[in-house]
């Protein structure tokens, strides 16, 4: 087993926490048959359901990400078959569906959310606080007060830069 970084490293200890938990629904996903389904569309999938189709744009705001990584993640799942693209309102917007094959996977699909959403619950409880929980309370202090100022006040002076 590997060691855990060190505990000053919090974005390298945060990306493991997240290599851990993802990793092993990805492995569920894998022995499921659903080798090409990644941890990340399941987001996507349950906006699409509740919402219906939308575009990119306001898929990522449903799903709280940046529009590259839904970018990104709808140009997965398009390449595997989950979703398709059409044309919006104009010729930059692309709308986001989900396709029959994403639909037919759908029990498969939501059987494993409500396993790994039962998991977390066991896990939480062996924590001092659920970790969504902390995870909230970190994001809601961070916008409250961005991490750039918080390492300025440490103490760190970063030189301006010029134009030119």
């Amino acid at each position: 087993m590997n060691p855990l970084p060190e505990r000053e490293a919090v974005g390298t200890l945060l990306r493991h926490v997240l290599e851990l938990l993802d990793g092993d629904v990805a492995k569920v996903y894998a022995e499921l048959g659903l080798a090409d389904y990644r941890p990340r569309h399941s987001p996507v999938v349950r906006a699409l359901l509740a919402d219906g189709p939308m575009p990119i744009r306001d898929l990522a705001r449903r799903v709280g990400v940046t529009h590259s990584a839904a970018s990104q993640t709808v140009a997965q799942m398009h390449r595997a078959g989950l979703v398709d693209l059409s044309p919006g309102a104009d010729a930059r917007q692309r709308v986001v569906s989900l396709t029959g094959r994403a639909r037919d996977l759908l029990p498969v699909i939501e059987a494993e959310w409500a396993a790994t959403t039962a998991a977390m619950r066991g896990l939480d409880a062996e924590l001092s606080m659920p970790l969504s929980d902390l995870l909230t309370e970190i994001a809601e202090a961070l916008r409250r007060r961005p991490f750039r100022e918080r390492i300025a006040d440490a103490g760190l002076t970063v030189p301006e830069t010029t134009g030119g």
